[in-house]
């Protein structure tokens, strides 16, 4: 429950949010340090900060140094800051100042850790003491060094390195010299240089760069030369020049050897000076922390503050040697050094008023510009430069030899301090560096003038840039941040001092606001506005919970080694995180209003730029890639919102703009299923599933928000429930996007995800195919891609059933069937269409054929049985085709077939009885189709006396036509009546004409039985069965008397009666046509007929062209007999013609024959006789 309260509490609690763009932001390292001390010095400050394995020392103005000891947090909560405790108090030793002397002592000055020594100097009021590590015990018993300017110069090459600790050697500044002094178990001094007046330097291996109050200047430690450098303000005529890299020689007069001491006299023994110490802390559980003011600094302003001076410079470690030099002889062996006097040795005495003041005035002098030397790479030196407090300074890099390399950095104003942080693009990595930040930081402390107050601050630039433009800047003020750690609630007025030191530790620095963004959260989309945030958590829901804290956790952890002090606080400056630093500049974009709603108007053109800047950035850790995921949803989720409250309120948005925002949503690759739920015309669609939803906090929030104000607007009925086109469009191709994404590994909760996409998808396609007209798709239109979407399938597969049942669009249901193979539902479907049922799209033309080839391709006999049944019986051609295609992949047996039609559609019986006879030439069911075809024939003329008249009406027409005439056959086909009964008749005569070949065994007299009530309607078709049945005489009286169809007696007399009602096409077998006595025979019946006919011209005319033309097949004496007297020799006179010359012929014919019996008699006699004489007589004996 402890869990659950602290979600409910997280949910509802509401903080200050200052949004951090710049490169780094202020953490708490400690919070108000315990700077009060017995002493009497008024308004104590903090005046330097170091940290060292966990060790922290606070130098302040009273002269005292607080150690405090850090307390770890409890491991199991990643996300606590670890504290500290106050240990003790410290008083270093110092000469106090003269009786009379006004002058204000600084109080800890310097700091320095020396880890390969375990040791620690401390300057201290212009007094130099040593002390152990870390208890700061005091060490080389009352050793002491008074009129210490500055201590460091440590080899930066060597500094912190993991090597065996045998002491390291450090540059101390008293009076006109700089000495070179190794500490490590005893102290001693290695060199002493001749330069006065020196403020502060850094070392690089031999070569330190040093500067006084005028200028800066190389030294080479080793060979005592110096480069001159150039001054640190031009306006300073006292600076000394460079000498264009010349070496100088600096060698000392006095010695080096075993006499040299530290100081030229010791330090007194004044009772007030022996008491001071260190001393234990009686409150160890006291939390503490600290910053500090600068020392009262002469500056050229007439508000002038007080605020302890800095010295020391900001140096940084790295293990590269330095390159050889032209000017610089080769690095030589060190002399021996000399050791330092012991504990035992009196040091000599010296005025108390020339230590601490002495280092004071000496300052006083270069009052206009304070130097500062830091050295950023391993080659480089970087020293500033300017005019006046109040104007722009300068950052010049000099390497080794004393050029000036790089660019320069220039500042908005001179610097007060100064630190570098990172080891910089392209600089040699090395054991030093190794573990530094790439980027390479200036973190300059100045005051600026802001709408008439000044304000002190942070300037933060790039060093290792090299660009025409000039750097970056980015301006922290201490009094602005925000640290969501920290329980003071007291902002700092802006006019406060700051301080900034480089610490020799790195300190670990909880950033609980990565961890709350990057963090998964669950978002529950279905639920209305009442209810979303006020769900309980289900236990598993609080074990993933306390999951993904643990996991996000882990990224929520930086470090620094950069202090920033100000008060009687301390914090980290900390590098600001790229979840950070882009989320504020995404909060920055969005403008929000005052009223209770808490709208936010969106600069699209800063989201979509910041989108632009980091396509193709390739992540180079985790916490880079949680980071840039987080910022990529974030931003396009808000540009995605933005469009849909732009569009909703009728403002313009380009297609620019819209295509930006859905790249910027493709490659944020948010979860889809948010997309959708902030659509409240989609929100149903989203299938969360038993775990629900899971997304980064900073991206739940405002999704959340969106979707509960959607909802609330929507209740009240503010907004279309239907979203404009440009939405669904956008949404139709980021959708269509997600789906190519099926498959991919990466995708969490995938089955959910995709019925989501899926669903939404469908629904955003059928609503904009609303408007296109009905009938097929055009290629490319959305109809077109809603075929194509279902056609390959869909993961919602039930939920889109519903919705195009709901839309009405069953031809595209019925793909999406055909999708999943679900024949039934296919066919079922369209079964429903064509029945009538409503299909919105309309698209489902000529749907019985489409049925039909459907049925063809499957191999499922009781599907292709039930609906080629049904299609039979809708559509009885169609259906007919269908059981007799030859390249269906289920074949029926034609009796099987004539079985289910005549079962569930009769009516296609007749078709198919039809396809088998005259497709197949399957006579086995001509009889059966001719008894089809008779019924139909016969129920017409039963029922109807328009249909016996038109009958009697052809034979009348034909009759009455004059030669040449077609045949009736062809009369009644070119004057066909659009009726049933009709085609009927026509096939009727074309198979009892015979034309299937076999046709003669349908039962003639079966049929005839039935016909002869019809005769005088059914001429023809009594003609055809008189000729089956050899009553030829009556078939051609038919013909010549009731039709009149003159050549189709020819034809029968020819035929014999064989197919004279068909067309005649191919071949006709010789064993079907008559003898040429069976001819003479027919032909004689039809010229009694001839003479026969009425009208005497029709009589005389046929009569001549038969006995003409087909004159051969009759007895002349026959003719002759038969053709009445009255008709003159000229009628027939073609006929005796040709009958006189078949006569001629015939008897010379017979002659020929006869002669050539003849002549073949006399030459088998001939060989008979031959063969006698061969073979002799035969002499046979009597019995």
């Amino acid at each position: 429950m402890a869990l659950e309260e602290e979600v409910g509490v997280s949910r509802k609690r509401r903080r200050k949010v200052v949004q951090e763009t710049g490169p780094y932001v202020l953490r708490k390292l400690v919070d108000n340090v315990p700077l009060a001390s017995e002493s009497d010095v008024p308004h104590i400050e903090i005046t330097l900060v170091e940290l060292w394995e966990g060790n922290l020392y606070i130098g302040t103005s009273a002269a005292e140094i607080l150690h405090l000891v850090l307390i770890p947090p409890d491991p199991a909560e990643t996300a606590a800051s670890p504290t500290f405790i106050l240990a003790s108090r410290l008083q270093p030793s110092f000469a106090p100042p003269p009786p009379l002397s006004a002058q204000k002592l600084p109080g800890v000055q310097q700091i320095l850790v020396l880890p390969r020594a375990n040791k620690v100097c401390v300057l201290c009021n212009g007094t130099l003491t040593f002390y152990s590590l870390p208890e700061l015990s005091p060490a080389f018993a009352t050793t002491k060094v008074a009129n210490c300017a500055w201590v460091g110069g440590v080899d930066q090459n060597l500094h912190n390195r993991d090597i065996e600790r045998d002491g390291e050697v450090v540059m101390i500044s008293i009076r006109s010299k700089i000495r070179l002094v190794h500490i490590g178990e005893q102290i001693r001094v290695v060199k002493n240089i001749d330069y006065a007046g020196s403020l502060l330097s850094a070392r690089r291996s031999t070569i330190a760069c040093v500067a006084d109050a005028h200028s800066y200047a190389l030294l080479d430690v080793d060979h005592q030369q110096k480069i001159p450098l150039f001054p640190i303000s031009s306006l300073d005529e006292a600076g000394e020049t460079g000498t264009g890299g010349q070496a100088v020689s600096i060698s000392s007069s006095g010695p080096s050897g075993a006499g040299a001491t530290l100081s030229d006299r010791p330090l007194p023994t004044d009772p007030s000076s022996d008491t001071r110490g260190h001393g234990r802390s009686t409150s160890l559980g006291a939390f503490v922390s600290g910053l500090g003011k600068r020392q009262e600094s002469p500056r050229p302003r007439s508000n002038e503050r007080s605020g302890p001076q800095k010295s020391e410079p900001s140096e940084r470690a790295s293990s590269s040697a330095r390159p050889s030099s032209p000017n610089i002889q080769a690095e030589r062996e060190r002399s021996p050094s000399k050791a330092l006097p012991t504990a035992e040795k009196t040091l000599p005495q010296v005025p108390a008023q020339d230590s601490a003041s002495r280092i004071l005035q000496s300052q006083q002098v270069g009052a206009l510009l304070k130097p500062h030397i830091l050295s950023p790479s391993p080659t480089e030196f970087l020293l500033t430069t300017g005019t006046a407090l109040s104007e722009p300074g300068v950052g010049m890099f000099v390497n080794l030899d004393g050029d000036v390399v790089r660019g320069t950095v220039e500042f908005t104003q001179y610097p007060d301090s100064l630190v570098v942080d990172g080891r910089g693009i392209g600089t040699e990595i090395c054991p030093d560096n190794a573990d530094e930040e790439e980027g390479g930081y200036i973190i300059a402390v100045m005051e600026r003038n802001a709408d008439g107050d000044n304000r002190w601050g942070l300037e933060c630039l790039r060093w290792d840039v090299n660009t025409e433009e000039p750097s970056e800047k980015a301006w922290l003020e201490v009094g602005q941040s925000f640290d969501q750690e920290s329980t003071n609630e007291h902002e700092l007025p802006l006019e406060s001092y700051i301080g900034i030191r480089t610490t020799s530790s790195y300190g670990e620095i909880p950033l609980a606001e990565i961890s709350a963004k990057l963090q998964q959260h669950r978002i529950r989309l279905t639920q209305n506005s009442a209810s979303i945030r006020e769900l309980p958590l289900e236990p598993w829901e609080l074990e993933r919970i306390k999951e993904e804290k643990v996991f996000a956790q882990q990224f929520g952890r930086s470090r620094s080694k950069v202090a920033v002090w100000s008060g009687s606080q301390v914090w980290w400056a900390v590098r600001n995180p790229l979840a950070i630093r882009l989320d504020a500049q995404l909060e920055l974009a969005r403008t929000v209003s005052t009223g209770s709603n808490e709208n936010a108007t969106l600069d699209r053109r800063k989201v979509i730029a910041m989108v632009n800047d980091l396509r193709g950035k390739e992540p180079r850790t985790e916490t880079e890639f949680l980071s840039l995921s987080y910022i990529r949803q974030k931003g396009g989720l808000l540009l995605f919102m933005g469009l849909i409250e732009s569009i909703d309120n009728g403002l313009p948005m380009d297609t620019s703009d819209k295509r930006a925002t859905e790249d910027a949503m493709m490659e944020g690759s948010v979860d889809p299923r948010i997309i959708v739920a902030l659509i409240p015309f989609l929100r149903q669609e989203v299938v969360e599933g038993p775990r629900g939803v899971w997304i980064f906090g900073g991206v739940k929030e405002i999704a959340e928000k969106f979707i509960i104000q959607q909802t609330s607007t929507s209740e009240n009925g503010t907004t279309a429930a239907t979203p404009q086109r440009e939405i669904l469009d956008l949404m139709r191709r980021y959708l269509l996007a997600w789906r190519r994404k099926k498959g991919f590994g990466s995708i969490a909760d995938e089955e959910e995800v995709f019925r989501t996409v899926d669903a939404a998808l469908l629904r955003v396609l059928l609503h904009l195919d609303l408007p296109s007209p009905k009938g097929p798709a055009a290629p490319s239109s959305i109809r077109w891609e809603l075929n194509n979407f279902v056609d390959h399938g869909v993961a919602c597969f039930d939920r889109a059933v519903v919705l195009l049942e709901d839309a009405r669009r069953l031809y595209v249901l019925s793909r999406l069937y055909q999708s999943r193979k679900l024949t039934r539902d296919v066919l079922t479907t369209w079964r429903r269409i064509i029945e009538g049922e409503v299909d919105e799209g309309g698209e489902f033309e000529d749907g019985e054929n489409k049925v039909r080839e459907y049925l063809i391709k499957l191999r499922d006999a009781a599907l292709v049985e039930e609906f080629g049944t049904w299609l039979a019986r809708r559509s009885p051609k169609i259906g007919v085709r269908l059981f007799a295609d030859d390249n269906s992949r289920v074949k029926f047996e034609p009796s099987q077939v004539v079985k289910l039609l005549k079962k569930g559609a009769p009516d296609a019986v007749k078709e198919y009885l039809e396809h088998l006879v005259f497709g197949k030439n399957n006579t086995q069911y001509a009889n059966e189709l001719i008894l089809f075809y008779l019924d139909s024939v016969l129920t017409v003329l039963k029922s109807s006396e328009t249909a016996r008249s038109t009958l009697a009406q052809t034979y009348e027409s034909y009759r009455a036509l004059r030669p040449p005439k077609p045949t009736y056959r062809q009369f009644i086909t070119d004057n066909v009546i659009d009726e049933e009964w009709w085609q009927s008749r026509l096939r009727l005569l074309q198979l009892l004409g015979g034309s299937q070949g076999a046709a003669a065994d349908y039962d003639i007299l079966t049929i005839l039985a039935r016909i002869e009530p019809y005769e005088k309607e059914l001429v023809p078709e009594m003609i055809i069965l008189d000729g089956r049945q050899a009553r030829h005489s009556q078939a051609i009286r038919l013909l010549t008397h009731g039709l009149g169809d003159f050549d189709t007696a020819i034809n029968y007399c020819l035929m014999g009666g064989f197919s004279i009602f068909h067309p005649m096409s191919g071949l006709i077998r010789h064993d079907t046509i008559p003898s040429r006595e069976e001819q003479a025979t027919l032909f004689g019946y039809l010229l009694s007929e001839f003479l026969q006919i009425e009208d005497v011209s029709d009589r005389i005319e046929r009569t001549s062209e038969l006995l003409e033309r087909f004159g051969g097949w009759l007895d002349v004496d026959q003719v002759l007999s038969s053709i009445p007297d009255s008709w003159s020799v000229e009628l027939v006179s073609g006929f005796l013609i040709s009958a006189l010359r078949r006569l001629v012929r015939e008897k010379n014919e017979s002659m020929v024959a006869k002669a050539l019996s003849g002549a073949e008699n006399l030459r088998i006699t001939s060989d008979f006789i031959g063969k006698c004489e061969e073979a002799g007589p035969t002499i046979e004996a009597a019995e």
